[in-house]
């Protein structure tokens, strides 16, 4: 049986995005040019494939030097458990020593971001932060530290600007609220 779901009402216009994404890219500025030292490139992390159009815009605002490279990460198996997520595309670059600014699309209960947060620890970075465009936490079940955020959201499921539905929606400019029973339980 073929799930219905609709477009609901616009949650965030692309104006209030992109003001908002303006201000992170300030914020992140301000932090890394704050810390004294010789300004040093900063590994900007991105989860495929949410996170794209942030990344996209993020990058543009900000005025420190980055490098910017991809994981994708695969979720398989009990889903209440970092035990089921696997990366399919691994970082280019190491990132020994580096500052390393991880870029997502939405933390939502932690699980996966703590896998990875976990696995890029590993690789001896010399900072590791985390900027999410959509920050979700009150479903969140593992404690991970958020850096930067641009907004919160609640329970409702969401697509545009990067976040889909089976692939749906992530070309909207702005981001709305689905409707259908399906898209209660997905998100």
């Amino acid at each position: 049986m073929m799930e219905r779901v609709t477009l609901g009402p616009v949650l965030f216009t692309a104006e209030a995005i992109s003001a908002r994404v303006k201000e992170v890219g300030a914020e992140i500025n301000r932090f890394y040019l704050a810390r004294g030292e010789p300004q040093r490139e900063v590994v900007l992390v991105n989860v495929l494939k949410g996170g794209f159009i942030f990344l996209a815009d993020l990058v543009r605002c900000l005025e420190i030097p980055v490098v910017v490279d991809f994981l994708a990460i695969s979720g398989y198996g009990d889903r209440g458990t970092s035990a089921g997520v696997r990366i399919l595309k691994d970082l280019s670059e190491g990132i020994r020593g580096k500052e390393v600014l991880v870029v997502e699309d939405i933390v939502d209960t932690g699980l996966t971001l703590s896998y990875i947060l976990r696995n890029l620890e590993a690789r001896g970075p010399e900072s590791l932060r985390v900027c999410t465009f959509l920050d979700r936490a009150v479903k969140r079940i593992v404690p991970v530290e958020v850096h930067h955020r641009c907004f919160e959201v609640g329970e409702e499921f969401v697509v545009g600007y990067g976040l889909d539905y089976r692939q749906k929606w992530r070309n909207l400019p702005h981001v709305r609220v689905l409707r259908g029973e399906r898209a209660q339980v997905a998100g």
